[in-house]
């Protein structure tokens, strides 16, 4: 059964939900969509020179909306420097988070998946789970700084580049990822 479901295209795989979404595509298979997103990595190697990565857009937004609300404190804070000059908002990893955004849009209304809805486990409320979500994010976006980029410039940009620091931070994170999902698995069961 998993064999036909990786193989058949798109449009015609079946499963249980799919009877109540007709004409809608189903996500991709996981293989499919590695090679999709391996051959994304090296078409920005060699369109732009750089790799993929997401947590440098966030940096400069922050950056750049701290400099408009209070531009002394913003230039006082020699982290943010870096990111005040030319490129603003034209810079490409802005471009690139817009592109992620609007691209994961597309899938879910493609795949009939956009919903107004929080997914959570029977054991979580909406607000709880609303929260897990925002200090969940908060604690990866502050890691992704500390580490000097984020899982996809670390572990795809870094790890096609054989950088052994972001090999380390791809094994920590699986590891990290591991023994959460044992601690909260209780909640969504």
């Amino acid at each position: 059964m998993k064999a036909a479901t990786l193989s058949a295209p798109l449009s015609t795989r079946s499963t249980p939900e799919a009877s109540s979404r007709r004409g809608a595509l189903l996500p991709w298979p996981n293989l499919a969509a590695g090679v999709a997103l391996g051959l994304v990595l090296l078409m920005s190697f060699y369109i732009s020179g750089r790799g993929l990565g997401g947590s440098g857009a966030v940096a400069r937004a922050t950056a750049l909306g701290l400099e408009a609300v209070a531009p002394e404190s913003a230039h006082q804070l020699e982290y943010l420097t870096r990111y005040f000059g030319e490129a603003g908002l034209s810079d490409w990893l802005v471009f690139q988070a817009i592109g992620t955004f609007l691209g994961g849009l597309l899938g879910a209304v493609t795949a009939g998946r956009f919903k107004g809805e929080v997914e959570r486990g029977p054991r979580v409320g909406v607000g709880q789970r609303l929260l897990f979500a925002l200090l969940g994010g908060e604690f990866m976006g502050w890691g992704a700084r500390l580490a000097r980029g984020c899982t996809s410039g670390q572990a795809l940009s870094g790890g096609a580049m054989l950088s052994l620091g972001s090999w380390g931070f791809m094994l920590a994170l699986f590891a990290g990822g591991f023994l959460g999902g044992l601690l909260f698995r209780r909640l969504w069961t």
